[in-house]
């Protein structure tokens, strides 16, 4: 922080901003940023995966797996997301910690349930009670990401399973007549056009993840909306070396500007990658490519 911000006669508006936007909390907030950025790059291909996965399974010849896939995409799609975000984060803090409970404290002789409680031995928590902050920091972030990648997976997973039917049967028919297997059909024929069919509905996906980021809030991670919060509410001079009336407004004001500029970004890289996957394909975007260079 600057030396003058300890000299009160110093502090002129400008100064005074100066000083108050790098105080500890502000940085907290800039880091903040460079979460949200974060969980979007681990949570997207991770979701993506998930929804692979799913659209595999319901494509399947094997019944089990088909139902599986299925079931996976509609329950998912079918409550709302918030429902989930809260109840993953439960679930899947409860069930790591059961798992390593039977593991590590096998000769416990007392339920695990009681009552509305939760127990397990000390060595089975996630993180340990004497792990530091920021470990309890990362396991909150990652559970946060495996929630969000598994409720997008399951709307990632419909909309892979409807491009694959997408791609024309001939095509598939014709790999069958060489001699392709299963197999191969899969992965040199279907795969490859199906992204083109695909991108429309994953784009706005990406865009949807995108707005759900300040979920984050009710998971217990101090995201951008934590702070903005946190930091525009009224502070009293008995409490901060800077205080000021009720800011929430500009610094959601903030987030909104952030929130545009990301996406329209997004934008700009959605339709590039459309322009290069639907150029040679024999759809109307391709046709558009093709009568525009003749």
């Amino acid at each position: 922080m600057f030396s003058f911000c300890t000299d009160p006669a110093a502090l002129d508006t400008a100064r005074w901003f100066a000083c108050y936007l790098t105080t500890g909390k502000h940085m907290g907030f800039y880091v903040s940023f460079g979460t949200v950025l974060l969980l979007l790059a681990i949570t997207a291909p991770t979701a993506l995966a998930f929804g692979f996965a799913a659209a595999g399974a319901a494509r399947s010849a094997l019944a089990p797996l088909r139902w599986l896939g299925k079931t996976y995409i509609a329950i998912v799609r079918g409550v709302p997301d918030i429902a989930f975000f809260l109840f993953f984060v439960i679930a899947l803090d409860q069930g790591f910690e059961w798992l390593r409970h039977k593991v590590k404290c096998p000769d416990w002789d007392e339920p695990i349930r009681q009552g509305n409680d939760f127990v397990v031995c000390t060595a089975a928590k996630l993180p340990l009670g004497n792990a530091p902050q920021w470990m309890h920091e990362t396991y909150g972030f990652l559970l946060a990401v495996l929630t969000f990648a598994i409720v997008f997976g399951a709307f990632a997973g419909n909309v892979l399973f409807g491009a694959m039917r997408a791609v024309p049967e001939a095509q598939l028919e014709t790999g069958s007549a060489y001699g392709m297997t299963r197999r191969q059909i899969f992965w040199r024929i279907l795969v490859p056009q199906m992204w083109v069919y695909a991108l429309p509905g994953l784009s706005n996906l990406w865009m949807v993840l995108i707005k759900a980021t300040p979920l984050l809030f009710l998971l217990g991670v101090e995201d951008i909306v934590y702070w903005a919060r946190e930091l525009g509410g009224s502070k009293t001079p008995r409490f901060t070396d800077y205080p000021h009336g009720d800011w929430r407004m500009w610094y959601f004001l903030a987030l909104l500007i952030f929130y545009l500029a990301f996406t329209r970004v997004s934008e700009i890289v959605l339709d590039r990658l459309m322009k290069r996957l639907t150029h040679g394909q024999a759809t109307t975007g391709g046709e558009a490519q093709r009568k525009a260079t003749t």
